[in-house]
C-alpha cells in the first residue's frame, strides 16, 4: 500500500486527474428507481427512468471512453441490483491497492460481490472493507491527501480506518449537509490547481480551506442539481461534462480545460453523473 511505481500494470491512482488507462463500468440494464434514496431520485421517481434511453447514452459514453484510448471493462449487471451503473461507489483505488467498499443501504448491499468476482478473474488483489461503511463517492483523492466526506454513506469510523491503513497519506473528514448523496456531488478536483464546489452544502472552513489550495468553480444550485461537480477527469485537462452544465463548461474552458460533452441525462436521474459511473483503476501519473 505505498506510493510506488506501477508494478503490476494493472492498477494505480494517486489523483481525479492523471491519464486514465482503465476504467470499470457497468450498463445500466435494471437501472430502476426502486427505492429513493437520494433527492434526485425523489424528482424523478413518478417520471421513472427510460431504460433503452440511458442504455444508449451509456453505450455513446464507453464509444467515448475507448475513443480516448480509455479501455473499459464492464461489470455483469443482475437484476437485483438497480444502482449498478454507479461503479465509482463500490470501490476505489489508492496507490496500487483497490478498495472494496461496504455499501450503505439494502437496495445496493450485495453488489460488492460481484466486483470481488470480477477482480478474481482477472487476478488483481484488493483490500475488502468490510466492517466500516464508505462509498467510493465520497473518496477524492489529490496526490498525498485524501478528502472523505462525511454523508449517510461513510462515516467517521471508516476515514479513521483508512488513515490507519494508509500512513503515508493524509486523510481529510469533509462533512456536508445531508440532503447531497456524496462529496462527488459537491466537490470535484480536476487539476492540481483547479477545483469544482457546490459551496452550500459545505462549512465555511471547509470552503477556506480548499480555498487556499485551488482555484474553484462555484457551481449554481441549478447545475448541482445536474450534477455539475461530478465530472470526469481523463487526464491532460480533458473532461467529461453533461452539455446541460453550460456555465460549468465555460468556466473549465476558460482555464484551458477541453470540456467532452456526452449526453447521459436519463442516467442522472437516479443521481450519479460521469464520476459516479466510472471506477479508475489504472491512471498514469
Amino acid at each position: 500500500m505505498t506510493e510506488s511505481p506501477i508494478t503490476n500494470n494493472k492498477t494505480f491512482c494517486m489523483s481525479e486527474y492523471d491519464v486514465l488507462r482503465r476504467v470499470i463500468l457497468c450498463q445500466p440494464q435494471y437501472m430502476t428507481i426502486r427505492e429513493v434514496i437520494n433527492e434526485t431520485q425523489e424528482h424523478f421517481k413518478n417520471e421513472g427512468i427510460h431504460i433503452e434511453r440511458a442504455l444508449e447514452q451509456h453505450g455513446e459514453f464507453v464509444k467515448t471512453l475507448k475513443k480516448h484510448d480509455i479501455e473499459v471493462s464492464l461489470l455483469p449487471y443482475h437484476k437485483k441490483y438497480p444502482e449498478q451503473v454507479f461503479t465509482r461507489d463500490i470501490g476505489f483505488t489508492l496507490g496500487q491497492t483497490i478498495f472494496v467498499a461496504k455499501m450503505a443501504t439494502d437496495v445496493r448491499a450485495g453488489e460488492e460481490d460481484i466486483l470481488k468476482q470480477w477482480l478474481e478473474d482477472e487476478e488483481i488483489s484488493y483490500y475488502n472493507l468490510y466492517e466500516e461503511r464508505i462509498e467510493g463517492g465520497d473518496v477524492v483523492i489529490d496526490r498525498e491527501t485524501i478528502y472523505v466526506g462525511l454523508s449517510n454513506r461513510t462515516d467517521q469510523k471508516a476515514a479513521e480506518h483508512l488513515q490507519s491503513l494508509l500512513t503515508q497519506f493524509k486523510v481529510i473528514t469533509i462533512p456536508f449537509k445531508d440532503k447531497y448523496l456524496h462529496l462527488d456531488c459537491i466537490f470535484n478536483v480536476v487539476s492540481p490547481e483547479v477545483a469544482l464546489i457546490y459551496p452550500n452544502a459545505l462549512r465555511k472552513k471547509d470552503i477556506d480551506f480548499f480555498a487556499s489550495r485551488y482555484e474553484l468553480i462555484e457551481v449554481s444550485q441549478e447545475e448541482q442539481f445536474q450534477l455539475g461537480t461530478n465530472v470526469l477527469s481523463i487526464g491532460n485537462k480533458r473532461v467529461f461534462s453533461l452539455p446541460v452544465n453550460g456555465n460549468v463548461n465555460k468556466q473549465l474552458r476558460n482555464r484551458g480545460f477541453e470540456v467532452i460533452e456526452v449526453d447521459i441525462t436519463e442516467i442522472i436521474k437516479s443521481g450519479g453523473s460521469f464520476r459516479c459511473c466510472t471506477l479508475p483503476i489504472l491512471r498514469e501519473s
